[in-house]
């Protein structure tokens, strides 16, 4: 079996690195196209050079950082979507996990950060909504009169 490398452009040059590997579960919605691009890419390893690369171009080389973002703001422009960085949908990720309960310590290590105080002092500001958005379910609650539901 290969070992999997990430591609890294250092004045024009592509190096090889092994790549951060975190193991976690990824939305179902996630793995069929995944799965498609492995079969789409083994049959084009036929042809092309052999290469561990996960996305590649046509022939087996890396993708240059240019053009996946090139690619993003189109599939995002004919969408209808803004046009973002591919950080800050890294960010919305974070963003909506939070939002959305998700405990600070999963949504770390989902991020892959090796402390919890990165994560919160990033995430800060949905933790604080997320805290207000509680304490007005507690108002409700406590406001009910016996007898009441």
């Amino acid at each position: 079996m290969m070992s999997t490398r990430s591609a890294e452009q250092l004045g024009g040059e592509f190096s090889r690195r092994l790549p951060q590997r975190r193991a976690g579960p990824l939305p179902a919605l996630y793995i069929a196209p995944l799965r498609w691009h492995r079969m789409r890419q083994v049959a084009a390893r036929t042809k092309a050079q052999d290469s561990a690369y996960v996305f590649t171009t046509r022939t087996g080389c890396p993708v240059e950082p240019r053009n996946v973002y090139r690619s993003f703001t189109h599939v995002a422009r004919s969408a209808g979507l803004r046009v973002i960085r591919l950080h800050d949908a890294r960010h919305g990720t974070a963003t909506l996990l939070t939002a959305a309960g998700v405990a600070p310590r999963v949504v770390m290590e989902i991020l892959g950060h090796s402390q919890i105080s990165i994560t919160m002092e990033m995430y800060t500001h949905v933790v604080q909504d997320t805290q207000r958005e509680a304490m007005s379910h507690m108002d409700r609650l406590l406001r009910r009169r016996p007898g009441r539901q």
